[in-house]
């Protein structure tokens, strides 16, 4: 009989949001940071991904569709815009976490801000 291997445990998802868990609209203004591969993080709120321009994205155009790859494989057939696109949109963990820090104020839908969202609806 062979020893079970060791489990790893590897967090893979921040959420950082300006707005107090259990607010209705919390997810609306909320930026995920999103582990993707090879120590590389994407910033992410809703369905867009920011930029190391600092502007967000809808994501890019690839064969199956407008969002990201999810396996090697897929990776493996990008062209060379898509994968200036993904350079762009990748970060190490402490930059990642930075950048999302950033924009979680400043996150706007709609017109309305962090701090009308809060200002208009209780917990």
């Amino acid at each position: 009989m062979t020893a079970a291997p060791e489990p790893t445990i590897q967090p893979t998802r921040y959420v950082i949001s300006c707005l107090p868990e259990g607010h209705d609209e919390r997810f609306t203004y909320t930026v995920q940071v999103e582990y993707r591969c090879d120590d590389l993080w994407a910033v992410r709120c809703r369905s867009r991904f920011l930029g190391s321009d600092g502007t967000w994205s809808h994501g890019f155009a690839w064969s199956e569709g407008p969002d990201e790859p999810a396996t090697e494989v897929e990776m493996d057939s990008f062209d060379t815009e898509q994968a200036v696109w993904l350079a762009a949109h990748r970060f190490d963990h402490d930059t990642a976490l930075r950048l999302a820090t950033e924009q979680a104020p400043r996150l706007m839908y709609r017109g309305r801000t962090v701090a009308d969202a809060l200002a208009a609806a209780p917990v």
